[in-house]
């Protein structure tokens, strides 16, 4: 009979790269992941918000780094990721939590350079630093960690560019997980719906610049981000290959397959087509 405790990860003195780390549930999860006594790589672009991450993970432990990091330059990711192993000498999980939103009707768009700016840094970020970070998952047989969202499941209308950015990162890691079967290395996806963070204030509007509001009522129906932190924590000290956070996100991707107009109508209801006075 096996010990349940063989089947959870420990964090204490495991090296963890974290992206995205300046805010919302990139800085929850840092402090989460301090507390545990992790070694701490914190990146992401905004270096004020890095800090003030940095500063709170220094309450619950002194193994912790900030490296400003802007995932869309290739040349970024792997300085990030050599300077983990310059301070720590190895890299045992990397979290691909940096992400950027958008938040418009397609045929309202007016600066198509959207599409690019979510893909690089929610799909080529993630890329870039996988890539770079590899050889050292598997040495350390590690986990490698991506945060993506129920909308790398499905289509969500005013999210064309967002949704697209998540299904490919979804298949990207899908694929990983099959190249990776005989080198130890785990990976696990994990899938939340809508966290009450600001990344819909800070999503790109139709003109490509941050809307400053978020178009929905962000007082219902949001997952908190103590919840949702708690819950990648569970799918990661199991090294779950996936982690749906939401019913509804479980639901729809087999309800797609019997009733694909039904679900349609439910996910078009769900999202509101913003108005002029929401923007």
């Amino acid at each position: 009979m096996f010990r349940l405790k063989t089947l959870i990860m420990s964090f204490a003195n495991k090296t963890i790269v974290l992206t995205g780390a300046s805010a919302g549930i990139g800085r929850k999860l840092a402090i989460s992941l301090a507390q545990q006594d992790a070694n701490l790589v914190l990146a992401a672009r905004n270096q004020e918000g890095l800090e003030q991450t940095l500063t709170a993970c220094t309450k619950h432990t002194q193994k912790v780094i900030a490296v400003p990091t802007d995932v869309t330059h290739a040349v970024a990711c792997q300085q990030l990721i050599e300077r983990a192993i310059g301070v720590f000498g190895q890299i045992d999980i990397l979290i691909n939590n940096a992400g950027i939103g958008m938040l418009t009707c397609f045929d309202e768009v007016t600066d198509l350079s959207i599409f690019e700016r979510v893909m690089q840094v929610n799909y080529l970020g993630a890329v870039y630093c996988t890539h770079y970070a590899l050889p050292y998952l598997k040495t350390s047989q590690g986990l490698l960690v991506a945060i993506s969202s129920i909308c790398g499941k499905t289509g969500v209308p005013t999210r064309t560019g967002y949704v697209a950015s998540k299904h490919a990162m979804q298949g990207f890691f899908d694929t990983l997980r099959l190249e990776f079967r005989s080198t130890g290395v785990d990976v696990l996806v994990v899938s939340p719906g809508f966290v009450a963070t600001d990344i819909r204030q800070r999503a790109l509007g139709a003109d490509g610049k941050p809307l400053g509001k978020s178009p929905r009522d962000e007082t219902q129906g949001n997952m908190s981000v103590d919840e949702c932190v708690h819950q990648i924590i569970w799918a990661m000290e199991r090294r779950k290959r996936e982690h749906i956070m939401t019913l509804k996100g479980k639901v729809l991707p087999w309800a797609k397959l019997i009733m694909p107009g039904l679900v349609d109508r439910i996910t078009a209801a769900t999202v509101r087509k913003p108005t002029a006075t929401q923007k």
